[in-house]
C-alpha cells in the first residue's frame, strides 16, 4: 500500500522562508528519510516551493482550460512538500508518519496529512471502486 504524507503549507512556507534552525531540520529530514529507504519503504520526498512560482489549471464544464498563476491565497489548502512511502498495512503508515520530523521547526504550527494512494486492484473487479 502506497501512502503520501503530505506537509501543509503555512504563512511562512509561502512567504519562502526557510525557518532559523533550517540545518537542524534539514539534517532531521534527511535522518528520517533515511531510515525510510533502510526499511526499504521510501519512494520518493521532497519539498515545495511557494504558491507564486507554480499555476493551477482550471477545467470549466464545457471541457475548455484555464491556466491560474499563484499565488494562491488560501495556505491552508496548500502543500509545501511530501513523503511517498510503501508499507504492509495502515497501522504502519501510521506509525512511519508519527515520526516525521517537525517540518517547520520547533515554535513553528503545522499539520501533515497522511493518505492512502489509489492502487490498480482498486478498479479490478472485486476491488475498492467496483460496483459490486
Amino acid at each position: 500500500m502506497r501512502f503520501m504524507i503530505m506537509v501543509k503549507a503555512t504563512a511562512i512556507s509561502e512567504a519562502g522562508e526557510m525557518p532559523a534552525d533550517m540545518e537542524q531540520l534539514k539534517d532531521q529530514m534527511d535522518a528520517y528519510h533515511q531510515e525510510l529507504a533502510q526499511a526499504g519503504v521510501l519512494l520518493d520526498g521532497a519539498g515545495l516551493r511557494p504558491s507564486r512560482q507554480g499555476w493551477r489549471i482550471h477545467y470549466a464544464a464545457d471541457g475548455q482550460r484555464s491556466i491560474i498563476d499563484g499565488p494562491f491565497a488560501e495556505t491552508k489548502e496548500l502543500l509545501a512538500g511530501y513523503t511517498l512511502i510503501q508499507v504492509r498495512s495502515r497501522e504502519e503508515a501510521m506509525e512511519w508518519a508519527r515520526r516525521f520530523p517537525a517540518p517547520f521547526g520547533r515554535g513553528n504550527e503545522c499539520e501533515i496529512e497522511v493518505r492512502p494512494l489509489y492502487e490498480q486492484e482498486d478498479f479490478e473487479p472485486g476491488g475498492a471502486l467496483s460496483p459490486v
